[in-house]
């Protein structure tokens, strides 16, 4: 058996996308607070769309933090020059949950899942590595002035019928002056197929509407974790529903979903499965788990094996993955998981 579907698709987004926008916006927050204050707690949201942001949440820090400043660098950093009026509506964190949270517990409840496949070099889904190398690519030749009419918004989808690539669809952000003909032509020659030069039959859509002119906050809406299963696993895993960007570690929509990830990467690292799958639940206010599910991919359950190597509580996991550091940013484009130098990816001998 394998948790991951023979027919399926995914999809990825570059960092102009009005979601991924907010998403980094969040997080850049979150790092400058963390960077002055490693105890801060931060839960923010962005809102941004036709020329506004909103900039919402609970945050208790010692830190000086200008929202503001903050988020406007970030907009101008992805490649956005349009003017945003900002409002910034921020409290502290309620005491109700404070009380919960000082003494160790976790800031919420939720289920999280990670996952791992060895199938890979990376141990994530091979589409799941295709669709973000995709928009990686819009981003990097964009980036390096190769292709500078691209704008920074984009997306990219992958197909897969039977366990093999079907179809690749690429959206991309371009300038006014360039013609649907030369945009396809060279998103397909330059992008699609130096990545796909093992599928020598494949249906390519690019920009299928055949313009796509307009982009960002002036043409979309943006909002912080709507794109949590491009964050994660592509939707071909379980999914808890909690978004990462924005939150602190001991939030453990985010530190759980990395832990999990990080047992689930090593136990299949280490050979005790081909695949694994990491469930695990919290009450907020308690530090132990309420759950916690480690299966392979022959169904076989692993918990009750692996118990003592891997500590689920939320200062535990904070402290065996270093999350009071300022790494957050980086983490919001491209997926959550996957990337070379990620604590959360390391791998340990079990």
């Amino acid at each position: 058996m394998s948790f991951i579907p023979n027919t399926h698709s995914v999809e990825s987004v570059t960092s102009g996308h009005p979601d991924k926008v907010c998403d980094q916006i969040s997080d850049a927050i979150v790092d400058a607070c963390i960077s002055q204050d490693p105890d801060s707690r931060v839960a923010v949201e962005c809102f941004g769309g036709h020329g506004k942001l909103n900039i919402g949440g609970e945050v208790t820090t010692t830190a000086q933090v200008n929202y503001e400043d903050i988020a406007r660098q970030v907009y101008g950093e992805i490649g956005y020059m349009d003017p945003l009026e900002i409002e910034v509506n921020i409290s502290e964190q309620s005491p109700d949950i404070a009380i919960g949270v000082n003494p160790g517990g976790a800031g919420d409840q939720g289920i999280m899942y990670g996952y791992a496949t060895g199938n890979t070099v990376n141990f994530m889904p091979e589409s799941v590595n295709l669709a973000h190398q995709l928009t990686q690519s819009l981003q990097r030749l964009r980036d390096a002035g190769d292709l500078d009419w691209l704008g920074p918004d984009g997306k990219a989808q992958v197909t897969y019928i039977d366990r093999k690539l079907h179809t690749v669809l690429v959206s991309a952000q371009h300038d006014a002056d360039m013609t649907i003909e030369d945009v396809r032509e060279i998103i397909r020659s330059d992008i699609i197929e130096p990545l796909t030069t093992s599928y020598p039959v494949l249906d390519i859509l690019v920009n299928p509407t055949g313009r796509f002119v307009r982009s960002g906050f002036d043409a979309d809406t943006g909002l912080t974790g709507r794109k949590i299963m491009v964050d994660s696993y592509g939707g071909l895993i379980l999914h808890g529903g909690g978004c990462f960007s924005g939150k602190d570690a001991t939030k453990v929509d985010r530190s759980g979903a990395y832990m999990a990830r990080f047992v689930a990467k090593n136990i299949v690292a280490n050979q005790f499965a081909s695949e694994c799958l990491v469930s695990v639940a919290y009450s907020i206010g308690i530090s132990e788990p309420l759950m916690v599910s480690i299966i392979n991919e022959k169904g076989e359950q692993l918990a009750e094996k692996f118990a003592v190597a891997f500590d689920f509580r939320p200062q535990a996991i904070i402290e065996r993955l270093q999350l009071k550091r300022p790494i957050y940013r980086k983490t919001a484009t491209y997926g959550h998981f996957g990337k070379e130098g990620d604590s959360w990816e390391e791998i340990i001998s079990l």
